[in-house]
């Protein structure tokens, strides 16, 4: 018994050092679920395998040859329960939809405390550094990659002052930008014309020089929004 009790506190014990590992890379970014968090998913989800896994230890007013356990029921529980925290986690504003690595960070963390829990060493400690490899090093990778960038824009003027749609489209070109679509609203009781366009651009600075424009240059603008997608 002393023999089985210590292998299920080594089981915890690298549970909650690993989801702790997974969860300090997301509070040192500030993301929302963080070093707490991450530590308590992956723990809870080795104590479930745990029980899943040892139930004649519980059950003792039953043989033990009568139990038949199907710890795979139990991990599809989990990842059941663990769809819903990382939902919460989830939000879109504008083109920038937030939050998508840290759900799939707890996603996998909660895979992490399943095979901690049933002791499937090496998978476990693999994904592990392949998870902090991937939230680490994969970021510094990612912002050198070439890539397009996209902007949510928004220019409103007065009705009489309003420019044409190829004024608007030459002055998003002239600062390395390329409208992929544009819609019209007309707004506070038909004073204000507004143009909303998705911008694309292969430069993010690209973004800041149209900003700065705007906010400098621009005649007859009323107020401009640019939001940056990203994560």
């Amino acid at each position: 018994m002393v023999g089985e009790s210590l292998t299920i506190l080594y089981h915890l014990g690298a549970a909650w050092l690993a989801g702790s590992l997974v969860g300090l890379e997301r509070s040192f970014h500030g993301r929302p679920a963080g070093f707490r968090t991450h530590a308590l998913v992956c723990g809870a989800s080795a104590l479930l395998m745990i029980v899943s896994t040892n139930q004649w230890q519980w059950l003792t007013s039953i043989p033990e040859s009568t139990i038949r356990t199907d710890p795979t029921r139990m991990a599809q529980g989990i990842m059941t329960g663990i769809g819903f925290l990382g939902a919460g986690v989830i939000f879109k504003e504008g083109l920038n939809v937030h939050g998508l690595t840290t759900a799939a960070s707890i996603w996998i963390t909660s895979v992490l405390g399943i095979l901690f829990g049933v002791g499937f060493w090496l998978p476990a400690v693999t994904a592990t550094v392949a998870t902090l490899l991937t939230l680490s090093l994969f970021r510094w990778v990612e912002l050198r990659l070439p890539s397009e960038y996209y902007a949510d824009h928004v220019l409103s003027y007065a009705i009489e002052k309003t420019p044409s749609e190829e004024q608007v489209r030459e002055l998003i070109a002239r600062h390395g930008c390329v409208v992929k679509s544009m819609s019209y609203s007309l707004g506070e009781h038909g004073a204000v014309y507004r143009y909303h366009m998705v911008l694309q651009t292969k430069d993010r600075r690209n973004l800041t020089r149209l900003a700065g424009h705007l906010r400098h240059s621009a005649r007859d603008l009323l107020e401009f929004r640019l939001s940056p997608a990203g994560e």
